[in-house]
């Protein structure tokens, strides 16, 4: 089985493109649906992420509130939340491409996260694609996301930006490069080119 991970910057359409590929047939994952199961109460992440970040980050019914926790991390203390968060993060996506691999040996795994080269997962992975857009591209998309003005949209990009590695950075770690600044159906095009490749991998590796 092909295990690919899939990056790229805040707002570069990562889950679009990760949907494209599902809908070609591949397994795909999340990696903030897996965190969002760590942070519930009761597993041991919710109770190591309080810990260290205080009950401010707390809903009035003890869950984490992701915007408390995001503003008070971001962008200073993010590398704190990610050395308690990541490993646990990282071992259960492994664990998911393991009983994959079992059940379709000739298929492709792909799990979408932000930082997989930051948190030096890459070597989890056979390839690794990154998705990339421009700049006003980003602030427009999570704009309408968040539902908030593009002047806020841009700081908070820059923001949560700042924990990550530029697009150009990324790019150098890349197997395959999605750029998707333009229409759905241009990244359409990018992801049928990188999808008929990845199909021939993973008949390979078998």
């Amino acid at each position: 089985m092909l295990r690919v991970g899939l990056t790229g910057g805040i707002a570069c359409g990562k889950s679009t493109i990760g949907e494209m590929l599902a809908a070609r047939g591949a397994h795909f994952l999340k990696a903030d649906t897996l965190a969002h199961r760590l942070y519930a109460p009761g597993e041991p992440t919710y109770y190591a992420v309080v810990e260290h970040f205080g009950p401010e980050i707390l809903n009035c019914n003890r869950e984490i509130n992701r915007t408390r926790l995001a503003n008070a991390v971001f962008p200073d203390r993010i590398g704190e939340l990610n050395a308690i968060v990541h490993p646990a993060v990282i071992a259960a996506q492994n664990r998911w491409m393991d009983e994959i691999a079992q059940s379709e040996p000739n298929g492709v795994a792909v799990v979408e996260a932000a930082l997989i080269v930051e948190a030096g997962a890459a070597k989890d992975f056979d390839k690794l694609i990154v998705v990339t857009c421009d700049p006003d591209q980003k602030v427009a998309r999570y704009a309408a996301r968040a539902k908030i003005p593009l002047d806020a949209a841009r700081a908070e990009v820059l923001r949560r930006g700042a924990a990550q590695l530029p697009d150009s950075e990324k790019m150098k770690y890349a197997d395959y490069v999605i750029a998707n600044s333009g229409t759905l159906d241009n990244a359409a095009r990018h992801v049928d080119a990188v999808w008929m490749q990845l199909k021939a991998l993973a008949r390979e590796e078998h």
